[in-house]
């Protein structure tokens, strides 16, 4: 890797061309005598000469990069004067692309705008082109440059997991890191779809879906043999082998041979009618309607596309939506919108190339990526996802036929999408309005932070914080508090409040600086909340008046109290103020609505993350208190006994079977479950 660190001067450079509203050059011309007011003339030359020296101190240093950079394939990084990585770009020969910044003719005002704030670069040279643009993708995901094309709700697709760790291997959805053994089956586009697929596949194929814990804990079959969605091998009412051979077809359904499963389930009905052996047919009959039934509830099943997954961009209002719909075994499994975060000025093809490369930098890619747009480097993409894949990907724009109709159908969507959000964009911006307006606010808030606390007689108590923005509900800035302060008495609301707007206010100064030095994304959105929201009356706000005044925030948020009427209603809600009078909204304000939604959601997000801490309490095992029992030890004794009370019961010499387990270690384990017995 290259950097910035040689101090030789640049070679001379010709001042950028600049219009302005004199004949002269700003750069020489001589400034107004200063007893000569400004004019408007005079502070736009003033501007257009700050501008362009800005510029052409930011083109000095890319020259002085150009000078050292090499003739080959390589990423390189534009970094601001605090450190902040500004662009990321990929070049198949960094020297001859990177030269082209200090030109000034020809580029565009985001271009432009992003060399002026260059003050630093930095370029990691790679062995082909195609290495340059799969590490082009993962930097700009993980570093998340200003302005580049930001793949924004980018999220884990859930799979179907046909595990291989286990004697009778089970189905059950995975989302996350491959670590489990096993055929994975995916991507489907929500978990809702992979719960009905496997539902329908537990009917068809008969395959167990509880964990390996309650399988080896059963003594007699479960609720699911008795209505015929598990062959219940656990008690032995299946041989291995013959669940082994359900296992495969499910297998063998999944990869897309599901035409030659149901003809062999044909065959085999067939058979045993013949045989007379109805009971047998009968299971066949009701195992092909589930195929069936799996088949027809995909949407569109495309005949000649087996596996695939389809792009298509729709722009419209300055915002961008890309619908993919995912193919596989001749089945949709699935579509998603995203919106990612693009500069007007980029083309739908440069933002769709861009969007595609990030998609796939932690996901499978499949054997066939058909797009609604030519991108400029579309082979490229192909030997990249070749290259990693280690098969051929082919990367198409269908232009007739059924592939070009799984384009336009994504199309049509990825358009709808797009106007319903930026329908949502419009309410949600007159709603902001609204609330400024509501509450004497300077100005409209961008962003919008409101807290809440759940617990049970002050015991895994929790603080949650959900966040609003222009565009409704911002779930990756939501953020959960344990209450851990010794000082924080248990069920005590207020020293609760204290304690999460503390930790909260502290930590965005800390990490943000001041206000106006955060930064903000093009509708305003950024870290500092505009106007903070608390649950509560004057009590909870008046703490945290008081938390704001500590950390020096008081007169930089605007905060609002809120409490419910007399009765409780929802409705009649009372909102208070530091420096007025309580007020009341109409009953059918648009506005109160609004904040209500704002405060459930508080409030749901409180409950659950209380109620998600409370369970993993509750099922917190016995052996988590033994000394000496970490998660090995845990899992090797409940995989050799199946149950703590089992373990409880077990004498030393069957502990010590177990292995990772000392005869001091069994000591220690049956002394514990053993105490005060003589």
């Amino acid at each position: 890797m290259t950097k910035d660190g040689d101090d030789s001067p640049a070679a001379p450079l010709e001042p950028l061309e600049t219009t302005t509203m004199s004949d002269q050059d700003p750069q020489t011309a001589a400034p107004p005598p200063e007893d000569v007011p400004p004019t408007a003339e005079t502070a736009t030359d003033e501007s257009l000469l700050v501008e362009a020296t800005r510029t052409l101190a930011g083109v000095e240093v890319i020259a002085d990069q150009v000078k050292r950079l090499p003739n080959a394939p390589g990423v390189y990084r534009m970094i601001d004067d605090e450190g902040t990585v500004l662009y990321v770009g990929k070049a198949r020969n960094l020297k001859k692309r990177v030269v082209n910044y200090t030109r000034g003719q020809g580029l565009t005002a985001r271009i432009l705008r992003m060399v002026r704030e260059t003050a630093s670069m930095e370029f990691v040279q790679t062995r082909t082109e195609t290495e340059a643009l799969l590490l082009e993708a993962n930097l700009i995901k993980r570093l998340r440059p200003r302005y580049n094309v930001l793949l924004r709700d980018d999220k884990s697709f859930p799979y179907i997991l046909v595990t291989a760790d286990h004697d009778a291997p089970a189905i059950v959805k995975h989302r996350g890191p491959r670590k489990r053994k096993g055929a994975y089956f995916g991507p489907f586009a929500s978990a809702g779809a992979v719960a009905r697929t496997i539902n329908a596949l537990q009917k068809a194929f008969l395959i167990r879906t509880c964990t390996d814990a309650a399988y080896d804990g059963r003594t007699r079959p479960c609720l699911l043999f008795q209505i015929k969605r598990c062959a219940a091998p656990c008690t032995g009412e299946v041989s291995l082998a013959d669940y082994a051979g359900l296992v495969d077809e499910a297998g063998r359904f999944l990869s897309g041979k599901s035409k030659a499963v149901q003809a062999e389930m044909a065959t085999a009905m067939h058979a045993a009618a013949e045989d007379l052996d109805f009971e047998r047919a009968a299971v066949y009959r009701d195992r092909l309607a589930a195929l069936s039934h799996v088949q027809a509830h995909q949407g569109i099943n495309p005949q000649g596309v087996e596996e695939a997954d389809v792009f298509a961009l729709h722009q419209d209002g300055g915002q961008t939506c890309i619908q993919v719909f995912f193919f596989r075994t001749g089945q949709n499994w699935g579509n998603h919108a995203f919106y990612p975060k693009a500069d007007r000025s980029l083309e739908p093809e440069e933002v769709l190339e861009s969007f595609v490369a990030q998609f796939y930098d932690d996901k499978p890619i499949p054997r066939l990526i058909l797009l609604s747009h030519d991108t400029p480097e579309r082979e490229l993409l192909e030997e990249a996802f070749s290259e990693r894949s280690q098969y051929r990907v082919e990367v198409a724009v269908p232009k007739r036929g059924e592939k070009k109709d799984l384009v336009d159908h994504a199309a049509l969507n990825a358009r709808e999408a797009l106007g319903r959000k930026l329908a949502e964009t419009s309410s949600q911006a007159s709603l902001l309005a609204g609330v400024a307006r509501a509450f004497a606010l300077p100005e409209t808030p961008k962003r919008i932070e409101v807290y809440d606390n759940s617990h049970v007689q002050g015991t895994h108590a929790v603080g949650g914080m959900i966040v609003a923005g222009p565009e409704g509900f911002v779930k990756g800035q939501y953020r959960k508090f344990d209450i851990k302060s010794e000082e924080t008495t248990p069920g005590d609301d207020y020293a609760m409040m204290r304690e999460v707007l503390t930790r909260r206010l502290t930590r965005l100064v800390k990490e943000n600086g001041s206000r106006d030095a955060a930064p903000r994304d093009d509708q305003g959105f950024g870290p500092w909340p505009d106007l903070i929201l608390v649950d509560g009356g004057k009590g909870q706000l008046e703490m945290a008046r008081q938390v704001a005044e500590e950390v020096g925030v008081l007169d930089q948020i605007a905060f609002v109290g809120i409490a419910k009427g007399p009765d409780r209603d929802a409705g009649r809600e009372k909102f208070f103020f530091f420096d007025r009078p309580d007020i009341m909204l109409p009953e059918r304000d648009p506005v109160l609505y609004f904040v209500q939604r704002l405060r459930d959601e508080a409030h749901r997000f409180a409950i659950g993350t209380h109620r998600a801490k409370r369970s993993k309490a509750i099922r917190q095992s016995t052996l988590d208190e033994i000394p000496g029992i970490g998660p090995t030890r845990k899992r090797a004794l409940l995989d050799h006994f199946g149950t703590v009370k089992a373990i409880g019961r077990a004498g030393l010499g069957d502990l010590m079977e177990v292995d990772g387990i000392s005869e001091g270690m069994a000591e220690t384990i049956h002394g514990w479950f053993h105490q005060g017995e003589g």
